[in-house]
Order: structure tokens, then C-alpha cells, then sequence
């Protein structure tokens, strides 16, 4: 099974995937990780997506596609993998649909993980981290315990302000993608508000997964 994960930070996205990861036997496939992967192993593509790193600048979109394309290809990926932070607009959409199509790699479902974005605010900006241990503990859900409370510290970008305009942004670039996706017919939008049993339960039975 090939799926295009989609979903912004706090939706639950990698909790979930590593549960259909674990279940099929399939790679969870990060762009951000995969890059990093990459350049590290110092591979053609690698050393080319480097030369856009280390100046801090974008990667390009051919470039970035290349680089999963040849992921994809290894064996581990032979009978699916979880593609996740990649596409990101629309034009990156239709050429990676491009590229696939030439690879005659067919994606079969487009998971967009739902959640309202006053929760998502209520998740990340609860979140606060231990720089001693990093470990990672929540204001309501999980706090730390009282010996390293005065310890732990909220990321700069955990703020509301910063969440609320970073999430405008995932809206107005993934309209267009989850647009282009149901018309193939491959979108799946599933809710991921509820415990994790709950969001999986509704994941695999959209994408036709037997629990």
C-alpha cells in the first residue's frame, strides 16, 4: 500500500503512522529525514540537495523528488511505504504524480488526518521539554513532575501566535493538494480527535486495513 500522509504538526500524524508502519510492514518515509539521509550516505542527489542546505536555501522540488523517487525504489519500499511532509503545494503535487506515473507507482489513498485547529493549538502550546533528559511533557495532559518542573521550556515556535500563522499557511497550501487528490479519487479524510485507538480504528478502515 502507498500513501501520501497529510496532516500539520500536532494532528496525531506520526503517532498514526508509525502504527500503519508497524501493521503493514511498510516504511514511514519523512521528506526532512529522507533529505538528511541522504546527504549523509553522500549519494549524487545527496551531495546536490547538500550544496541548498548548508546555505539554508529550499531544496527544489526536482531535486527533493529525485531523492524519493530513489528511496522509494529501494526493497524495503517494494510493497508500499507512508510518504509524509511531501507534497507541500501544488505544483509539487502534480509532478511528483508525474514522476510516479513514469516509475508506473501507483498511490493509493491520501490521508489527510483532521483536527480542528483550536485543539492543534491546545497540543502544541501546551508542550513543554525537559532540556536535561528531552523528554517532552504537556501543561494539561502530561506535566512534569514537580522536581523538574521549573526546568522544563517551551520551543519559541510553541507559541500561539507563531502556531496560529504556521497553521493558515498549511491551510492555504494544502487546499489545493486535497483538491487535486479527491478528484483522483484517492482522498481518505479521517478525524484525528479521540484517543489513539479511536483515530486508528477510523484510519484503517478508511484505507482498508483489517484490525
Amino acid at each position: 500500500m502507498r500513501v501520501i500522509l497529510i496532516g500539520p504538526p500536532g494532528s496525531g500524524k506520526g503517532t498514526q503512522a508509525h502504527l500503519i508502519e508497524t501493521k503493514l510492514g511498510i516504511p514511514h518515509i519523512s521528506s526532512g529525514d529522507m533529505l538528511r539521509e541522504a546527504v549523509t550516505e553522500g549519494s549524487a542527489l545527496g551531495k546536490e540537495a547538500e550544496s541548498y542546505m548548508s546555505q539554508g536555501a529550499l531544496v527544489p522540488d526536482d531535486l527533493v523528488i529525485g531523492i524519493i523517487m530513489e528511496r522509494i525504489s529501494r526493497g524495503d519500499a517494494c510493497e508500499g511505504f507512508l510518504l509524509d511532509g511531501f507534497p507541500r503545494t501544488l505544483p509539487q503535487a502534480r509532478a511528483l504524480d508525474n514522476a510516479l506515473q513514469e516509475a508506473s507507482c501507483v498511490i493509493d489513498h491520501a490521508l489527510r488526518i483532521k483536527v480542528p485547529d483550536e485543539e492543534i493549538i491546545q497540543r502544541i502550546s501546551g508542550r513543554r521539554i525537559d532540556p536535561v533528559t528531552n523528554e517532552i511533557y504537556h501543561t494539561l495532559f502530561s506535566p512534569p513532575p514537580p522536581e523538574i518542573a521549573e526546568r522544563v521550556i517551551q520551543r519559541t515556535d510553541d507559541n500561539e501566535d507563531t502556531l496560529k500563522k504556521r497553521l493558515a499557511k498549511f491551510h492555504q497550501d494544502t487546499g489545493p493538494i486535497l483538491k487535486f487528490y479527491a478528484e483522483k479519487g484517492l482522498l481518505k479524510v479521517v478525524s484525528g480527535v479521540g484517543a489513539t485507538k479511536e483515530v486508528q480504528q477510523r484510519i484503517f478502515e478508511a484505507i482498508q486495513i483489517s484490525v
